[in-house]
């Protein structure tokens, strides 16, 4: 009988050994996972405050897009009412309509016209290669 109830608190101490050991890896595990928990909280609280800056920078955009919209509206209304009356004022006067209407001078035309430029190097290039300017009093 001894050997039963010796038999059977080896076996008791066993299992409240290998319930001690499961204990603490559980245990272990449970602050392996506190631990992983509050850095993914820190993560997923880091990234809703980026989202939120990013939220409130995307309607600082939208409300500056807004007013710039608004501005360029307004600056072609003015710039189309400039211009009809320019016309208004060309239509009228018939010295205006006149000058208006005839061809610029050949000097002008050339100062006006230039190659198109690939570079900033070709441009050099076409400043250099131009004609000199005539020295003043004297005809080119």
């Amino acid at each position: 009988m001894t050997r039963l109830i010796a038999g059977l608190l080896a076996v008791a101490l066993l299992a409240l050994g290998l319930t001690g050991w499961q204990w603490k890896v559980a245990k272990d595990d449970l602050s392996s996972a506190q631990r992983i928990i509050g850095t993914l909280s820190a993560g997923i609280e880091s990234r809703d405050k980026a989202i939120a800056r990013l939220d409130a920078d995307a309607k600082a955009s939208q409300k500056r897009e807004a007013e710039l919209r608004l501005m360029q509206g307004r600056a072609s209304t003015a710039a189309l009412n400039r211009e009809m009356q320019i016309q208004r004022e060309t239509d009228a006067n018939p010295i205006l309509r006149d000058w208006s209407a005839a061809d610029l001078p050949d000097d002008v035309i050339r100062l006006h016209a230039r190659p198109a430029f690939a570079s900033a190097r070709d441009y050099l290039d076409w400043v250099s290669a131009r004609d000199k300017l005539p020295g003043a009093g004297k005809q080119p």
